[in-house]
């Protein structure tokens, strides 16, 4: 129950959905440009801008061409930033709430 009402409570936080917003714009963003340069799969695409931006890189796909490569350089520089962010925003106020229900 308290991970519900933590996630409606970062919902509703201004800030917090235009973090979210941002993260799935750049997913978005890197899945589509994949498909384009590349040519794979929709679900291959949105799989590796998740693995990339996680910094998991299993090295299951790779860009092959220079296209795709130098997107994924830009991509990686900007979206870690993005990815890390959000992640980071989630576990603060995930903590802030468990410390909340605690007192």
């Amino acid at each position: 129950m308290l991970f519900f009402r933590t996630l409606l409570s970062f919902l509703k936080d201004a800030e917090y959905r235009d973090l979210l917003v941002t993260t799935l714009v750049t997913l978005t963003g890197g899945t589509i440009i994949y498909h384009v340069l590349e040519g794979w799969r929709w679900i291959d695409c949105v799989y590796f801008s998740v693995i990339t931006l996680s910094t998991i890189g299993y090295g299951d796909f790779s860009p092959q061409t220079d296209g795709g490569k130098l997107f994924t350089i830009f991509y990686i520089i900007l979206g870690i930033g993005i990815i890390l962010s959000f992640i980071n925003a989630i576990y603060n106020h995930y903590s802030k709430a468990v410390k909340t229900s605690k007192k």
